[in-house]
């Protein structure tokens, strides 16, 4: 899927000088995106169970902290700073949904709403300021500001919304069937039912974080819990030996770059 037709940017020089923050959206955009959502949940799970939810919340922030502090030093879309900052996303947000959850006593039913109210905040603003929602424009600060403050908020509502469906009778195997299902409905609505590109880019971003977490869950739950039962560690280095993969091979190939984009 990709956000290339727009129907309003604000022009700004500056703005076509500067190099892109955000990779370009390929189907290696999507593979890794949805390996980061399940890889961040069950690490999230793993540091919990190992250090403890406040240590593990502790440690979690600091990460994120110094990933985004270095994707926003650099000065254009470098791979392995990039993924490694959605990553950090990835697990920092699935402890802020179980904090909200478990450490607050808010049901998945409440955070759900909660933070899609938070996410359509954060991108009423972002247009109201900017005129566009289109990643294409992330080449300036605070566009990138804008941005990263939208995919925190859709990894901690997708981390909500996936909870509440396997909680609610669906199953880990469940969920990650129907929101497989569901992920294909922007795509098929934008290609054949004129669904603007940002939006349906928009709900496929935000329906990753559940399936990708859902599939993770289950492969590393218990048969009693309707799972695999290969456990925390096991799935979390294997999907993050397979991001590593890929983005290590997108680093050399540089497939998910313009090479008309200059700085």
């Amino acid at each position: 899927m990709s956000t290339d037709h727009l129907t309003y940017h604000r022009p700004s020089g500056n703005i076509q000088r500067a190099a892109s923050k955000v990779p370009e959206v390929t189907v290696y955009f999507w593979i890794i995106k949805v390996l980061t959502t399940g890889m961040g949940e069950t690490a999230s799970d793993l540091l919990a169970h190992v250090l403890g939810p406040i240590p593990a919340v502790g440690l979690g922030g600091a990460g994120l902290v110094v990933a985004l502090a270095a994707q926003f030093a650099v000065r254009r879309y470098v791979a392995w700073v990039y993924w490694t900052a959605i990553v950090m996303v990835s697990v920092f947000g699935t402890m802020a949904a179980d904090v909200l959850h478990v450490g607050l006593g808010v049901s998945y039913a409440l955070a759900t709403p909660f933070f899609l109210a938070a996410l359509a905040a954060v991108l009423v603003l972002w247009y109201r300021s900017e005129g566009t929602l289109s990643i294409h424009g992330i080449r300036t600060r605070r566009r990138e500001t804008f941005y990263w403050a939208a995919v925190l908020a859709t990894f901690a509502l997708g981390t909500a919304a996936g909870d509440l469906t396997a909680t609610i009778g669906l199953g880990y195997l469940g969920s990650a069937v129907l929101y497989a299902a569901a992920i294909a409905v922007p795509a098929v609505a934008h290609r054949w039912g004129g669904l603007n590109a940002v939006a349906a880019f928009w709900a496929a971003y935000v329906l990753t974080r559940p399936l990708g977490a859902s599939v993770a869950d289950w492969m590393a739950v218990g048969g009693g819990r309707g799972g695999l039962g290969l456990g925390l560690g096991p799935v979390t280095l294997s999907w993050t030996v397979a991001i590593l993969g890929f983005v290590g091979h997108l680093a050399v190939s540089r497939k998910d770059t313009r090479p008309d984009v200059t700085p």
